[in-house]
């Protein structure tokens, strides 16, 4: 079978596309293991869809399903647009619910979920949290440097609240990120829906403005946008290779 790795913000993702919608749990275990597959964060699957340009099938590397991923939404679109299943602008089903995309040579713009409140704030671990949902759930807190991260704390954030969680930082109106994603079970280099998650809440106390450009821990310049209420998010994408990889129940 043919598959593309994609990297977007140093989120890194399997992508394939088919025409038979089946459980593929098993199969974004293995691929994405980094030792003794191609190895990435995710595995994502493009489909049919009869309204819209494709349906995708989303797995963390752990085979679970994740209903969304901000990342994700950017490489699939980049592959959908380059492998001729969509134009330059798209609307694509997740889990989620309709996600639209628009392409720009490597650079791809996702008009997300609007973020929607799970909880008040509430003191946990020494920490005050907040707690919204981007299409997945995400923990927020805001400490003066993103070095105070603590993965500890985070994974026991994670497993009581299952949620992802991310430190932040605001410096000069811009956002610095470190997301504990669950599904990976670690931190990773940039989660989109982690970074949508920061930004609202950051916007929400006047701590950033509609337009902000947010850093993850790969250093990657994104921005995200509110405009007319909807939320954008945007920046680079890099198709980084296609490979042949053999897997019988694909």
């Amino acid at each position: 079978m043919q598959f593309a790795k994609y990297n977007a913000s140093g989120n890194d993702f399997i992508i394939f596309h088919t025409f038979i919608k089946a459980d593929r749990s098993l199969l974004a275990q293995r691929i994405c293991d980094r030792q003794k597959g191609i190895g990435a964060d995710g595995l994502i699957v493009l489909l049919p869809h009869d309204t819209y340009d494709f349906e995708w099938q989303f797995y963390n590397n752990d085979g679970s399903i994740a209903s969304m991923c901000g990342n994700g939404t950017r490489a699939c679109a980049h592959y959908a647009y380059n492998n001729g299943l969509a134009s330059q602008t798209m609307a694509f089903l997740t889990g989620a619910g309709v996600m639209t995309s628009s392409v720009e040579n490597n650079v791809v713009e996702t008009e997300l979920t609007w973020p929607l409140s799970l909880a008040e704030p509430f003191e946990e671990n020494g920490f005050l949290w907040h707690f919204y949902d981007t299409g997945v759930p995400h923990l927020v807190t805001f400490v003066e440097d993103v070095s105070a991260f603590d993965k500890t704390i985070a994974r026991q954030m994670r497993y009581k609240h299952n949620a992802n969680v991310n430190f932040v930082s605001v410096e000069n109106k811009t956002l610095h990120v470190r997301t504990y994603e669950r599904g990976v079970e670690d931190e990773t280099l940039a989660c989109g829906t982690g970074m949508a998650a920061s930004y609202y809440c950051a916007w929400l106390q006047k701590l950033v403005d509609r337009s902000a450009y947010v850093y993850p821990t790969s250093q990657e310049e994104l921005t995200l946008r509110i405009d007319n209420q909807k939320l954008f998010f945007k920046g680079n994408v890099q198709h980084v290779f296609n490979v042949s990889w053999e897997y019988v129940n694909a």
